[in-house]
């Protein structure tokens, strides 16, 4: 049984789930950067954290979660994403702003209240950049990396990487300022530009992006 949480618990919780959401073996070392901490900081974290029954901790130091952090990082994240929709659909944020807002008032809001708050809004199956809301499927199809796709292909962006959130806070500020949301359409187009960048357009606007923030866009192509 896992001792009641804390807010240090919740905030490795939360981390540990979006980056294993994302394909990325979870260490010691991503988390001390995903959360601005020394890695001393960390190594004690976690072994307090095995200790309550939170996580499992691999030979290759390689940390993953157990039941019980799996089923309470589930729920941090649903009220995460369910207020980050409510904010930006009802209260009409950009997506950068409910971001940074969800994360200051997720902690302070009951489940009932987010219950409440997500039937209202017909249960979306997303958050407003595409990830899945947790007990939900998104309803998108096959996705690709918005770096992959080759020159003259049309596409639909679906999902905001949540690491991309996290590591290129700006890159969600910079796409509300080019106006590209979930269901934007996109297309890459030939450009003398370097090769850490990509060229699309919006709307007939042309801009560029670094390779790293286009392969943490996904999109659908058509």
């Amino acid at each position: 049984m896992s001792n009641p949480h804390t807010e240090t618990v919740d905030k490795y919780l939360e981390a540990i789930y979006y980056i294993a959401a994302e394909g990325e073996v979870v260490r010691p070392s991503r988390l001390a950067y995903w959360l601005s901490v020394s890695a001393p900081t960390v190594s004690d974290a976690l072994v307090r954290m095995k200790r309550d029954g939170w996580i499992d901790i691999g030979s290759d130091r390689s940390v993953s979660l157990t039941e019980s952090g799996e089923h309470t990082a589930a729920s941090l994240v649903r009220h995460h994403r369910v207020l980050e929709r409510w904010l930006t659909n009802v209260l009409h944020f950009d997506w950068a702003t409910a971001d940074i807002e969800a994360d200051r008032i997720s902690s302070a809001i009951s489940d009932a209240v987010i219950d409440q708050i997500d039937a209202s809004m017909g249960s979306p199956p997303t958050c407003p950049h595409g990830n899945a809301i947790p007990g939900r499927t998104a309803t998108y199809g096959i996705l690709v990396a918005l770096a992959d796709l080759e020159p003259g292909t049309s596409a639909t962006v679906r999902r905001i990487s949540e690491v991309a959130e996290h590591d290129a806070p700006a890159l969600l500020s910079m796409l509300a300022e080019h106006r590209i949301s979930e269901g934007t359409d996109v297309m890459v187009v030939k450009s003398d530009v370097g090769p850490n960048e990509v060229a699309i357009t919006v709307g007939g606007v042309a801009f560029t992006l670094s390779l790293e923030a286009a392969q943490r866009i996904w999109v659908e192509a058509a």
